[in-house]
């Protein structure tokens, strides 16, 4: 059995690393690595897990994800399929700041870009309307070669700092501190609530899977995520509702509030408000608004 690893190791040979991926799906496991990484999807749709928080992404999402920053992009289970012959495509641009960059970015000069990467240290989502930009610009570290490669990554860097206070913070309090075995334990948990957010789980039941009491993961859990298992497991059946109901592939609401693990309608309705700060109905309305 392969041993998986919770601190993942990327090539050092370089200070600038880009990396495109085109596979079935993303890696499918909770993890972190030394390096800031900053990830266009070029095509694919699920939900990245950064520490306690849910995104759903789509095409054309960009994201900066944090050093050492615990995260996963769980692709939408129609990408587990086989026959539907869907793929995910992503370019990816590993940094290291207190690495081979260390020392550049100590320089006066860089001293905005440095608090700019320090401000990210959280995560962020940058903005959609300056995404193909920022793509294009992508585009060009990942052709340029030698020393236009470094040309091309500041000029990347300097305009991503431009739309700072337009970008989304993706988690407001920094990365979570886990050790190596807790990652992956956390990760298991994160990975077996995320396939089965859909039916009734119990707490004797995930307990199990963690191989503790149940009184013991309540602890653990709040501990390690800052929230509670019933918290959790609703921001993760929220986020799926928010997908499924701007899918345009559901009759109604009630049914996507059952293929999401509610038992009513009404309690659907009561937990997607306390999330959301809106009521299901009106949150369709304004996507279908913005849409038009």
């Amino acid at each position: 059995m392969k041993v998986l690893q919770f601190t993942i190791p990327v090539a050092d040979d370089r200070a600038v690393i880009v990396q495109e991926d085109i596979m079935p799906q993303f890696y499918p496991h909770l993890h972190r690595h030394k390096e800031a990484q900053l990830i266009w999807i070029k095509q694919g749709e699920g939900t990245l897990l950064i520490d306690n928080q849910m995104h759903p992404f789509k095409k054309d999402d960009i994201f900066l994800i944090g050093v050492n920053q615990p995260h996963l992009f769980k692709s939408n289970p129609e990408y587990f399929v086989e026959e539907n012959g869907l793929e995910i495509n992503a370019l990816m641009i590993f940094f290291d700041p207190a690495g081979k960059l260390q020392s550049f970015l100590d320089l006066p000069e860089m001293q905005l870009i440095k608090a700019y990467l320090n401000f990210a240290k959280g995560g962020l989502k940058l903005p959609a309307d300056q995404a193909s930009l920022i793509a294009q610009q992508m585009t060009s570290v990942q052709l340029a070669k030698n020393q236009y490669v470094m040309i091309h990554f500041l000029g990347l860097l300097d305009l991503m700092a431009q739309f700072q206070h337009s970008s989304q913070v993706l988690v407001a309090n920094g990365p979570s501190l886990f050790s190596e075995s807790e990652g992956i334990r956390i990760g298991h948990i994160y990975n077996f609530l995320m396939q089965h957010y859909d039916r009734n789980i119990t707490l004797v039941e995930i307990a199990e899977e963690a191989h503790m009491t149940p009184q013991a993961f309540c602890r653990y859990f709040k501990k390690h995520t800052r929230q509670t298992l019933v918290s959790f497991l609703n921001e993760i059946r929220v986020n799926e509702a928010c997908k499924k109901l701007t899918s345009g592939n559901y009759e109604n609401i009630s049914i996507v509030a059952y293929n999401c693990g509610f038992n009513s309608l009404t309690n659907f309705n009561r937990v997607f408000k306390t999330i959301m700060k809106i009521a299901p109905k009106t949150y369709l309305e304004s996507y279908n608004k913005r849409l038009n």
